[in-house]
């Protein structure tokens, strides 16, 4: 069975996999090469991935029992490049 702890491992992933593409990739083609396509095609699913990501952050909050701070580095690392990576490495990948 698939915990909530597996599913919002995968969100962060993908959520700060599709943030990095999107910040480093699709935007500079679409300023330097007037191509916003990318930009388009990356933007929603980032978009959704965001949101999923701070409801389960909120939903896992009282189970990782995380104090003000933690969790708001939590919610911080979902608009830093590459924070949610850390807060997998710091936080979600000793629990398994």
């Amino acid at each position: 069975m698939v915990s909530f702890i597996s599913i919002f491992r995968i969100v962060a992933f993908l959520e700060g996999l599709s943030y990095i593409l999107l910040l480093f990739i699709a935007t500079p083609i679409k300023y330097m090469l007037d191509d916003p396509q990318y930009v388009k095609l990356l933007g929603m699913p980032h978009g959704l991935l965001f949101m999923g990501y701070i409801v389960l952050a909120i939903m896992l909050k009282k189970d990782f029992e995380w104090n003000t701070n933690q969790f708001g580095g939590v919610l911080l690392a979902a608009i830093i490049p590459f924070g949610t990576f850390y807060i997998d490495r710091k936080y979600l990948k000793p629990v398994k």
